[in-house]
């Protein structure tokens, strides 16, 4: 134990001891009002004493009450002191009636027993909580002496409180908690630790000033994307930095504490209000089950390993291609999960007799396949590997997962599967064909999860326009009404899981993606977040749609038919026309033996003649960097 700390336990116990005397004669003279009556007891008070000096100190011992820093008191603490305090009394009590019943007392006031416990409860209690009261006097005060920044919050619920708790006793921390801003009316004029609560949302620019805020904090992990945008355009107007919360996605299976607080990205300004989940649907096929996820190492694959872990797993499999981001994803999933058997697998999903030694091994019994190559203009250049990667990879997977019985397979898929206007839109179409081909022939809950486009996902949109800012632009975009659908990483995989819980073989599940986002809006808020302005720090420069690409994209074909499920955000498609059986077995087959063969523009021929709507072009792209 450090030395100053074994100091502190000591002198504690020393205050105790004489506190328990101060309780016991206390008890004593409230019950005879210090006459007479109270020297005539005054034999049966030392009873009293003695017998609380042994069993009190050992008994408060026992319940940790010397090993703990009461500076950092909370309500934890309290129930603490009252179990000890309680249980301490309760053998006093015991002890002393066991004494005059065998009348080695010959009389006691039995009344002074319960006044014992609430004057020792009150006295070690107060001794305990009165240096907490002190600490926190002498850290608020230094932290004001130090001229730390003022700080706003917005949100004066739970994670505001914590907030500002922690600004209260960190002084390294240099942020002084001025006030709150919170749109709950119930809470208005009202104080939570000593900070009020001075206006709503609207009020912030007004109250930036009259206050001389420094900093702002946005302290609500649930807040919508047009909260975050709200409080991001006032305080850029007016110069102040602000900082926020990780969305609730971010927040699953970690804590809500100030160091999670960063700077506002654009992930922030997209985020839409969270929905329910049914965690017994998703504990059912997730808990203590052998999970594996292929293309763990990538943004999607990574997220999903970190959600499942939370819901204690049997064991979990990373199998991807890439050491390092395999790796990565390792260190990530242990040091959040120390006690989970995590497997790491280097493989790739092209080798079929590796994947079969690998489920031989470890018998999954639920997949999530997400291994894919997805960058779009890489794969109109690279035909071949978009073939034998993406649709040979996953009829592999599938071959793998029926030969080892697996429960449960999941396909991430994209929005750009649908009415396909590029390669790998068509392969992932035929990927899906494969998984729920699967699920009809063998009855088992295969099935496939599809969505648009994710922010921040390795060769993504958003890292490409950082880069871009980063080299003082300009920022290329192929035409200035391209729009697509954006959802954050966290908020998808959260969906994934909800959805891939409900299959029960051969579904199509759609997430509400909301409405879709204009590309350059996207560019504009990432410049301002940078802090420069479109079009004056950041030029942004259209460099022309290309043959084949979509202005927007669609997430099912326009005759197809869809359906609520229980859950709001994700759709049940039906009726798809995809191949099956023989058909699909043919085409793939040819596909794989043209690939093989370096035939491009038969491969595309066949994309376009077994898949509907598709208008698979490939054609030399003039910028392959621009955002497709």
């Amino acid at each position: 134990m450090n030395p100053r700390i074994f100091l502190r336990s000591r002198l504690l116990f020393l205050a105790d001891l004489l506190l328990i005397v101060v309780a016991a004669l206390g008890s004593f003279a409230l019950r005879t009002d210090l006459g007479p009556l109270f020297v005539y007891y005054l034999p049966q008070a030392y009873w009293l004493i003695g017998v609380s000096l042994i069993v009190k100190p050992l008994v408060y011992y026992g319940f940790g009450l010397y090993r703990r820093i009461w500076v950092y008191a909370s309500i934890h603490e309290l129930k603490l002191i009252i179990v000890a305090v309680s249980m301490a009394s309760v053998i006093v009590s015991l002890i002393i009636v066991t004494l005059r019943a065998v009348q080695l007392i010959p009389y006691f006031p039995r009344s002074t027993l319960p006044i014992d416990w609430l004057l020792s409860l009150i006295l070690v209690g107060g001794l305990r909580f009165s240096l907490r009261v002190l600490s926190d006097t002498q850290q608020t005060s230094s932290v004001t002496r130090k001229g730390s920044r003022r700080a706003l919050i917005v949100g004066a619920g739970e994670a505001g409180a914590l907030v500002v708790r922690e600004t209260q006793r960190n002084a390294n921390l240099h942020l002084t908690p001025v006030c709150f801003l919170d749109d709950n009316p119930d809470k208005q004029k009202l104080q939570i630790h000593g900070v009020p609560v001075v206006g709503t949302l609207n009020d912030l620019a007004r109250t930036v000033l009259t206050r001389r805020i420094n900093e702002v904090i946005i302290a609500i992990p649930s807040a919508p994307g047009q909260v975050i945008r709200q409080v991001a355009d006032v305080c850029r107007e007016r110069g102040i930095p602000f900082r926020t919360m990780p969305g609730i996605y971010e927040l699953i299976g970690g804590k809500v504490n100030v160091s999670r607080l960063r700077e506002v990205e654009i992930t922030d300004l997209l985020r839409r209000e969270p929905t329910r989940i049914n965690e017994e649907r998703i504990d059912a096929s997730l808990h203590s089950r052998r999970v594996l996820v292929t293309g763990a190492g990538g943004s999607i694959g990574r997220e999903i390993c970190r959600q499942i872990a939370r819901w204690q797993p049997d064991s979990l499999v990373l199998l991807g291609h890439g050491e390092n981001s395999i790796f990565e994803t390792l260190l990530e999933i242990r040091e959040g999960f120390p006690s989970l058997p995590i497997q790491p697998v280097i493989a790739d999903i092209r080798d079929i007799d590796r994947l079969s030694g690998v489920f031989n091994e470890f018998h999954p019994e639920v997949v999530f396949h997400t291994a894919a190559h997805k960058h779009v203009p890489l794969m109109e250049v690279n035909v071949e590997d978009a073939i034998t990667n993406n649709v040979l990879g996953t009829r592999n997977i599938v071959e793998v997962c029926l030969q080892f019985g697996v429960d449960r397979l999941v396909l991430i898929s994209t929005d750009k599967a649908i009415r396909p206007s590029s390669v790998y839109g068509a392969t992932k179409r035929l990927a899906e064909m494969l998984v729920l081909d699967a699920a009809r022939r063998s009855g088992l809950p295969y099935s496939v999860v599809r969505f648009g486009n994710v922010l921040g996902s390795r060769g993504s949109v958003v890292p490409l326009f950082k880069r871009q800012i980063a080299s003082g632009g300009p920022v290329t975009i192929t035409h200035p009404d391209m729009k697509r659908f954006f959802m954050t990483i966290p908020e998808a995989v959260h969906l994934v899981l909800q959805a891939s819980s409900m299959g029960k073989g051969g579904e199509v599940f759609v997430l509400k993606m909301g409405e879709q986002v204009r590309i350059q809006e996207l560019a504009e808020d990432l410049i301002r977040l940078s802090g420069l302005e479109p079009g004056q720090d950041i030029e942004i420069i259209y460099t022309g749609i290309r043959q084949g690409e979509k202005l927007s994209e669609e997430l099912w074909d326009t005759w197809a038919h869809y359906e609520p499920t229980s859950h709001p955000d994700i759709l049940l498609l039906s009726d798809e026309d995809i191949l099956t059986g023989t058909a699909l077995q043919q085409s793939v087959d040819d596909l794989s033996a043209l690939a093989r063969q370096g035939d491009s523009e038969a491969v595309v021929k066949i994309l376009d003649e077994c898949i509907p709507g598709a208008g698979v072009h490939v054609l030399p792209l003039p910028d392959i960097t621009s955002y497709i």
